[in-house]
């Protein structure tokens, strides 16, 4: 049996055993947009302003065009995700290249922007994780170490100076990343962050699609919905094809369409 058709198997199953916990807790989760007048602070970090400028993430942009549509894209998320009383939504792209990364970044700072909304940013790319570098954060204790048994929860989750977003970055990689995302530690994680009060929505920043099992392994059990991302001229039509059968098995909320050549008012990135 292949590693797709290992993960896909493993995906059913937790789509199934989520769909019956989903349908015996439906009456006691949380409202979809609670107050976020008492959000938890944690660790406080600092950005590196220049870096996140140099690599286009909020504030930084300075293209009103990019600038409309990422409000546009948290717009349709929040529409989409509350309707369905969900929090958690993975990011992925189709193969490397395509953006997911700063997609997630700017989308968890767009909601976080909303006053409503309190967000959690996660850098779950165990092979090539890369929010930290994008966002110019140091650190002592990340993902990876908790992960290893080396740090608890508590002092892994950061404050960067946006008000209402919490991030938990990582700046190590795993080879046998998939078995870590199913691993206890990280339903512990799970767990602990779902049961922040008010409840935050949880942005999963994941590896591609179909370069590994992660997605697959991860996000049907922990994750309500997936943002696909997809990069104009630089993703295969024929890789998209491929990708079909896997975003069967998930609630798949929307695709980003990024780096558009489309130039006006149309929510060219989503």
């Amino acid at each position: 049996m292949s590693l797709i058709e290992t993960a896909l198997l493993r995906a059913r199953s937790a789509t199934a055993r989520k769909g019956a916990d989903a349908n015996k807790n439906r009456k006691i989760r949380a409202p979809s947009q609670p107050s976020t007048e008492h959000v938890s602070q944690f660790q406080p970090i600092r950005p590196d302003q220049a870096t996140m400028e140099r690599n286009c993430i909020l504030p930084g942009i300075v293209d009103q065009p990019a600038q409309r549509a990422y409000k546009i894209l948290r717009t349709r998320i929040l529409q989409r995700m509350t309707s369905k009383d969900w929090f958690g939504l993975a990011v992925t792209g189709v193969d490397s290249g395509a953006g997911k990364t700063v997609t997630a970044i700017n989308l968890a700072i767009a909601l976080a922007q909303d006053p409503n909304t309190a967000v959690f940013l996660v850098d779950l790319d165990l092979q090539r994780p890369k929010i930290a570098e994008y966002m110019g954060l140091t650190f002592a204790k990340g993902l990876g170490e908790y992960l290893l048994g080396e740090a608890q929860i508590d002092e892994i989750i950061y404050t960067p100076g946006i008000e209402r977003l919490a991030v938990i970055p990582n700046t190590r990689s795993f080879e046998h990343s998939s078995d870590l995302l199913s691993g206890s530690r990280m339903m512990e994680l799970v767990q602990r962050i779902n049961a922040e009060q008010p409840r935050r929505i949880v942005i999963y920043d994941m590896p591609p699609l179909l370069l590994s099992d992660d997605v697959l392994t991860f996000a049907p059990s922990s994750a309500d919905g997936l943002l696909l991302v997809v990069s104009e001229g630089s993703t295969p039509r024929g890789v998209v094809d491929k990708s079909k059968e896997l975003l069967a098995e998930m609630n798949l909320v929307g695709v980003v369409l990024n780096r558009s050549m489309e130039r006006n008012d149309a929510a060219h990135y989503y």
